[in-house]
């Protein structure tokens, strides 16, 4: 029974915290929970999820969570969606990059409240509960979260091939130090955000930024400095449902690079650098 509700659990909690590896210890630990149950359950989906979301609420409101969460350059953790055992799950296109990087700027109330409301279901009077909040709040907690994401939703639009037709085009750019092309790719409000984790991270005679840059000539001159100051080998990975590219140095994941296509431009870069959170993308798979 818990298994065939394994991979929604997983989908959910990683919604919740941005990174696979704590999503999974979530669910082992609601697995443990379901084990220990006294009573029956009705609805095995309904209680997992509230056990869920639970857990992730203790956990984001850590110390080490918060700081976390804090940090303005922070993205969630790349992931293969088959290797993680998501790729089956309902509207897996809400596990793209730039939906997940819209949730994570949402409180921990406001993301829970839209999770269990859009996704599972769930009335207010039930979600009150989990978030110690009334009914009425969360009311209120659910519309300011799905005005916050509405942008981010409209804009996931691109065809696989179009996404696929734009990355080359921006390594190729970038691999060649051609600025006015890697400008022209990308939309004029575009956004670089890097992650290098929370020590941050070297690249090359570069540090990783410490804030989203934005504007279309100034991502095109930094992305074409750092490329040409870092040595990597280069593998395309789909990576939360979209082409991707990790980066390799001696055989290990130096950086993955995924991108927000949408209306023929890029429109956000997601530049992930911080070795401990992509250490499970494993070595290369290709010569």
């Amino acid at each position: 029974m818990f298994e065939s509700h394994r991979s929604a659990m997983v989908a959910l909690a990683y919604r919740m915290l941005g990174d696979v590896g704590r999503a999974q210890d979530m669910v082992q630990e609601a697995w443990l929970r379901w084990r220990r149950r006294e009573v029956p359950v009705d609805s095995p989906r309904a209680f997992l999820a509230k056990v869920v979301t639970r857990l992730c609420l203790n956990e984001l409101g850590s110390a080490r969570a918060r700081r976390e969460e804090s940090r303005s350059d922070r993205l969630p953790e790349p992931v293969s969606l088959e290797d993680a055992g998501l790729a089956g799950v309902e509207a897996v296109d809400q596990l793209s990059m730039a939906i997940l990087v819209v949730l994570e700027r949402l409180t921990a109330a406001e993301r829970a409240t839209l999770l269990l409301h859009d996704v599972f279901d769930f009335s207010h009077d039930e979600i009150a509960g989990l978030v110690a909040r009334s009914p009425a709040a969360c009311r209120k907690l659910l519309e300011r979260a799905r005005q916050k994401v509405a942008a981010g939703r409209r804009l996931v639009a691109a065809s696989p091939d179009e996404h696929q037709r734009l990355l080359e085009a921006f390594v190729r750019a970038a691999s060649a130090g051609d600025v006015a092309t890697l400008a022209d790719l990308l939309a004029e409000d575009a956004v670089l955000i890097t992650d290098g984790g929370p020590a941050g991270r070297a690249l090359g005679r570069f540090r990783n930024l410490k804030q989203p840059l934005v504007g279309a000539s100034r991502i095109a001159a930094f992305v074409t400095a750092t490329a040409g100051s870092v040595a990597f080998e280069a593998e395309p990975r789909v990576l939360n449902g979209q082409p991707g590219l990790v980066l390799y140095r001696d055989d290990h994941p130096f950086a993955a690079i995924l991108l927000h296509v949408a209306d023929h431009k890029i429109r956000r870069v997601f530049f992930h650098a911080d070795a401990l959170r992509l250490a499970h993308l494993g070595p290369r798979r290709r010569p």
